[in-house]
């Protein structure tokens, strides 16, 4: 499943985001969510949201499901 809708993506899931700074090579970052900052039901790019780890980023696939 990809992120790009809002209602699919809750904290405490684990998903693969690409960080701002890594859109170009597409390089992916693993990682359990912490919050949404994407308020829209939907996003073309993926709902963008901060991991645990404080890491930013958009939503590339939904990993597990809590």
């Amino acid at each position: 499943m990809d992120g790009r809708k809002r209602s699919d993506v809750k904290p405490g899931i684990l998903v693969n985001i690409v960080q701002k700074h890594h859109q170009r090579t597409g390089e992916l970052t693993e990682g359990v969510v912490k919050n949404l900052l994407t308020n829209s039901p939907n996003h073309p790019h993926g709902i963008k949201v901060r991991l645990e780890t404080g890491e930013v980023g958009r939503v590339q696939e939904i990993l597990e499901e809590e």
